[in-house]
Protein backbone atom coordinates (compact mmCIF):
# COMPACT_ATOMS: atom_id res chain seq x y z
CA UNK A 1 0.00 0.00 0.00
CA UNK A 2 1.76 3.59 -1.10
CA UNK A 3 1.20 5.69 1.50
CA UNK A 4 -0.80 8.89 1.77
CA UNK A 5 0.01 12.35 1.16
CA UNK A 6 -0.92 13.09 4.72
CA UNK A 7 1.23 10.22 6.32
CA UNK A 8 4.38 11.48 4.55
CA UNK A 9 3.94 14.92 5.59
CA UNK A 10 3.40 13.56 9.50
CA UNK A 11 6.26 11.67 8.72
CA UNK A 12 8.62 14.53 7.46
CA UNK A 13 7.76 16.80 10.74
CA UNK A 14 8.35 13.84 12.64
CA UNK A 15 11.92 13.36 11.63
CA UNK A 16 12.25 17.29 11.32
CA UNK A 17 11.80 17.94 14.77
CA UNK A 18 13.70 14.98 16.12
CA UNK A 19 16.62 16.33 14.26
CA UNK A 20 17.25 13.15 11.82
CA UNK A 21 18.53 14.62 8.59
CA UNK A 22 15.79 16.00 6.40
CA UNK A 23 18.11 15.30 3.60
CA UNK A 24 17.22 10.93 4.18
CA UNK A 25 13.23 11.49 3.63
CA UNK A 26 14.42 11.85 -0.53
CA UNK A 27 16.27 8.83 -0.53
CA UNK A 28 15.08 5.27 -0.23
CA UNK A 29 14.68 3.24 2.84
CA UNK A 30 18.04 1.91 5.12
CA UNK A 31 20.32 3.82 2.63
CA UNK A 32 22.46 7.37 3.63
CA UNK A 33 22.77 10.77 1.33
CA UNK A 34 25.75 12.27 0.87
CA UNK A 35 24.77 14.91 3.55
CA UNK A 36 23.90 12.28 6.04
CA UNK A 37 27.45 10.68 5.40
CA UNK A 38 28.82 14.58 5.28
CA UNK A 39 26.88 14.68 8.26
CA UNK A 40 28.97 11.66 10.31
CA UNK A 41 25.59 9.32 10.09
CA UNK A 42 26.17 5.80 9.35
CA UNK A 43 23.75 2.77 8.67
CA UNK A 44 23.53 -0.10 11.24
CA UNK A 45 21.39 -1.89 8.82
CA UNK A 46 21.52 -2.44 5.56
CA UNK A 47 18.59 -3.62 4.38
CA UNK A 48 19.51 -6.93 3.23
CA UNK A 49 21.16 -8.78 5.97
CA UNK A 50 22.41 -8.74 9.47
CA UNK A 51 25.43 -7.70 8.89
CA UNK A 52 27.13 -5.50 12.31
CA UNK A 53 24.71 -7.68 14.37
CA UNK A 54 25.46 -10.76 16.07
CA UNK A 55 23.85 -12.78 19.02
CA UNK A 56 25.07 -11.68 22.23
CA UNK A 57 28.84 -12.85 23.50
CA UNK A 58 29.30 -14.67 19.96
CA UNK A 59 30.60 -13.59 16.68
CA UNK A 60 28.03 -14.17 14.52
CA UNK A 61 24.21 -13.68 14.17
CA UNK A 62 21.33 -16.16 15.11
CA UNK A 63 20.60 -18.85 12.84
CA UNK A 64 16.48 -18.45 13.08
CA UNK A 65 14.63 -16.10 14.85
CA UNK A 66 15.47 -13.37 12.24
CA UNK A 67 15.19 -12.51 9.26
CA UNK A 68 14.87 -9.67 6.68
CA UNK A 69 11.12 -8.85 4.87
CA UNK A 70 10.78 -5.74 2.05
CA UNK A 71 13.65 -4.06 4.13
CA UNK A 72 12.43 -4.76 7.30
CA UNK A 73 14.59 -6.24 9.88
CA UNK A 74 12.14 -8.85 11.40
CA UNK A 75 12.22 -10.56 14.34
CA UNK A 76 9.78 -13.78 14.20
CA UNK A 77 7.16 -14.58 16.92
CA UNK A 78 8.16 -16.97 19.28
CA UNK A 79 11.35 -17.80 16.96
CA UNK A 80 13.65 -17.69 19.33
CA UNK A 81 17.45 -16.87 18.13
CA UNK A 82 17.67 -14.03 21.24
CA UNK A 83 18.72 -11.16 21.44
CA UNK A 84 21.08 -9.22 18.37
CA UNK A 85 23.54 -6.79 19.52
CA UNK A 86 25.64 -4.22 17.87
CA UNK A 87 29.44 -5.73 16.65
CA UNK A 88 30.37 -2.05 17.67
CA UNK A 89 30.25 -0.11 20.71
CA UNK A 90 29.07 3.41 21.35
CA UNK A 91 29.21 5.80 24.16
CA UNK A 92 27.72 9.36 23.03
CA UNK A 93 25.67 9.19 20.27
CA UNK A 94 22.26 9.89 18.29
CA UNK A 95 19.91 6.80 16.97
CA UNK A 96 17.55 7.00 15.47
CA UNK A 97 15.01 3.88 13.74
CA UNK A 98 11.45 2.83 12.38
CA UNK A 99 9.59 0.42 13.40
CA UNK A 100 6.10 -1.18 13.86
CA UNK A 101 5.19 -4.08 16.37
CA UNK A 102 2.22 -6.64 16.17
CA UNK A 103 -0.56 -6.38 18.38
CA UNK A 104 -0.01 -7.43 22.02
CA UNK A 105 3.58 -7.15 21.03
CA UNK A 106 6.58 -5.92 23.49
CA UNK A 107 9.93 -5.21 22.57
CA UNK A 108 12.92 -2.93 23.07
CA UNK A 109 15.99 -1.16 22.01
CA UNK A 110 19.11 -1.38 25.23
CA UNK A 111 22.09 0.75 25.00
CA UNK A 112 25.36 0.79 27.33
CA UNK A 113 25.07 -2.87 27.35
CA UNK A 114 28.34 -4.70 28.65
CA UNK A 115 29.67 -7.91 27.72
CA UNK A 116 30.80 -8.70 31.04
CA UNK A 117 27.65 -7.14 33.29
CA UNK A 118 26.59 -9.74 35.91
CA UNK A 119 23.14 -10.47 35.13
CA UNK A 120 23.81 -10.56 31.15
CA UNK A 121 22.59 -8.38 29.17
CA UNK A 122 21.53 -5.63 30.79
CA UNK A 123 21.16 -2.15 30.02
CA UNK A 124 19.47 1.62 29.33
CA UNK A 125 16.12 0.12 27.37
CA UNK A 126 13.72 2.42 25.40
CA UNK A 127 10.28 0.24 25.65
CA UNK A 128 8.43 -0.58 22.33
CA UNK A 129 5.49 -1.78 23.51
CA UNK A 130 1.16 -2.61 22.55
CA UNK A 131 0.79 -0.26 25.65
CA UNK A 132 -3.11 -1.13 25.58
CA UNK A 133 -2.96 -5.08 25.43
CA UNK A 134 -0.02 -6.28 26.67
CA UNK A 135 -0.06 -6.94 30.36
CA UNK A 136 3.76 -4.62 31.00
CA UNK A 137 1.42 -1.43 29.87
CA UNK A 138 -0.75 -1.69 32.97
CA UNK A 139 2.22 -1.44 35.48
CA UNK A 140 2.85 1.98 34.61
CA UNK A 141 4.13 4.63 32.03
CA UNK A 142 7.65 3.47 32.55
CA UNK A 143 7.09 -0.07 31.33
CA UNK A 144 4.89 2.05 28.00
CA UNK A 145 6.72 2.94 25.36
CA UNK A 146 9.54 5.45 24.79
CA UNK A 147 10.18 4.69 28.78
CA UNK A 148 13.68 4.33 30.14
CA UNK A 149 12.45 0.64 31.04
CA UNK A 150 11.17 0.14 34.50
CA UNK A 151 12.67 3.49 35.33
CA UNK A 152 11.77 6.52 34.24
CA UNK A 153 8.28 7.61 32.80
CA UNK A 154 7.72 9.17 29.39
CA UNK A 155 5.15 12.05 28.89
CA UNK A 156 3.16 13.10 26.14
CA UNK A 157 3.96 10.86 23.70
CA UNK A 158 2.35 10.60 19.90
CA UNK A 159 2.62 6.81 19.96
CA UNK A 160 0.61 5.33 16.99
CA UNK A 161 -1.29 1.83 16.87
CA UNK A 162 0.35 -1.77 16.41
CA UNK A 163 0.81 -2.18 12.95
CA UNK A 164 1.53 1.58 12.04
CA UNK A 165 5.35 2.45 12.16
CA UNK A 166 6.98 4.82 14.88
CA UNK A 167 9.92 6.93 14.28
CA UNK A 168 12.42 6.93 17.59
CA UNK A 169 15.49 8.46 18.49
CA UNK A 170 17.84 7.97 21.51
CA UNK A 171 20.28 11.57 22.11
CA UNK A 172 23.98 10.93 24.45
CA UNK A 173 25.72 13.65 24.77
CA UNK A 174 27.62 13.96 27.89
CA UNK A 175 25.77 13.07 30.53
CA UNK A 176 22.67 13.95 29.05
CA UNK A 177 19.68 11.64 27.64
CA UNK A 178 16.98 11.65 25.50
CA UNK A 179 14.06 9.57 24.13
CA UNK A 180 11.96 11.04 20.82
CA UNK A 181 8.97 9.70 19.77
CA UNK A 182 7.69 9.95 16.87
CA UNK A 183 8.88 13.93 16.60
CA UNK A 184 8.41 14.40 20.19
CA UNK A 185 11.22 14.65 23.66
CA UNK A 186 9.25 12.54 25.89
CA UNK A 187 11.75 11.96 28.52
CA UNK A 188 15.08 13.33 29.50
CA UNK A 189 17.48 12.36 31.96
CA UNK A 190 21.23 13.44 33.59
CA UNK A 191 23.35 10.40 33.57
CA UNK A 192 24.57 9.56 37.34
CA UNK A 193 22.24 12.59 38.53
CA UNK A 194 20.99 12.04 42.37
CA UNK A 195 17.39 11.98 40.54
CA UNK A 196 18.11 9.02 38.38
CA UNK A 197 20.21 7.43 41.02
CA UNK A 198 16.98 7.84 43.20
CA UNK A 199 14.64 6.12 40.43
CA UNK A 200 17.03 3.26 39.81
CA UNK A 201 16.79 2.26 43.72
CA UNK A 202 13.10 1.68 43.15
CA UNK A 203 13.52 0.00 39.88
CA UNK A 204 14.62 -3.70 39.08
CA UNK A 205 18.09 -2.27 38.26
CA UNK A 206 18.72 -1.15 41.79
CA UNK A 207 21.58 -4.31 42.34
CA UNK A 208 23.10 -4.21 38.74
CA UNK A 209 26.24 -2.72 39.38
CA UNK A 210 26.94 0.91 36.89
CA UNK A 211 23.50 0.39 35.86
CA UNK A 212 23.18 4.22 35.24
CA UNK A 213 25.99 5.25 34.47
CA UNK A 214 27.84 5.90 30.80
CA UNK A 215 30.32 3.64 29.07
CA UNK A 216 31.26 2.92 25.57
CA UNK A 217 28.34 -0.60 25.31
CA UNK A 218 26.42 -2.31 22.47
CA UNK A 219 23.49 -1.02 21.27
CA UNK A 220 21.04 -4.13 21.88
CA UNK A 221 17.37 -5.50 19.89
CA UNK A 222 15.34 -7.68 21.96
CA UNK A 223 13.95 -10.56 21.38
CA UNK A 224 10.59 -10.70 23.81
CA UNK A 225 9.17 -13.51 21.38
CA UNK A 226 7.00 -10.87 19.90
CA UNK A 227 7.02 -10.31 16.33
CA UNK A 228 8.58 -6.53 15.86
CA UNK A 229 10.03 -5.03 12.40
CA UNK A 230 12.42 -2.41 12.47
CA UNK A 231 14.52 -0.46 9.74
CA UNK A 232 16.14 2.84 9.04
CA UNK A 233 18.75 2.39 11.57
CA UNK A 234 21.04 5.08 11.87
CA UNK A 235 23.48 6.24 14.28
CA UNK A 236 25.85 9.52 14.42
CA UNK A 237 28.18 9.18 16.48
CA UNK A 238 29.01 12.09 18.62
CA UNK A 239 32.14 10.73 20.99
CA UNK A 240 34.40 13.67 21.26
CA UNK A 241 32.16 16.03 19.24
Amino acid sequence: MKPSLRSLLALTLALASAGAPLAALAADANTLTDAEKSSGWKLLFDGKSLAGWTSFKKTTPPEKGWDIQDGWLHHIAKGGGGDIVSAEKYSEFELTWEWRLAEGGNSGLKYFISDDRKGGAIGHEYQMLDDDKHPDGKKGLNRQTAALYDVLDPANRPVKKPGEINQSRILVKGMHVEHWLNGAKVLEYELGSDALKAAIAKSKFKNVEGFGTRFPGRLLLQDHGDEIFIRNLKLRDLTAK
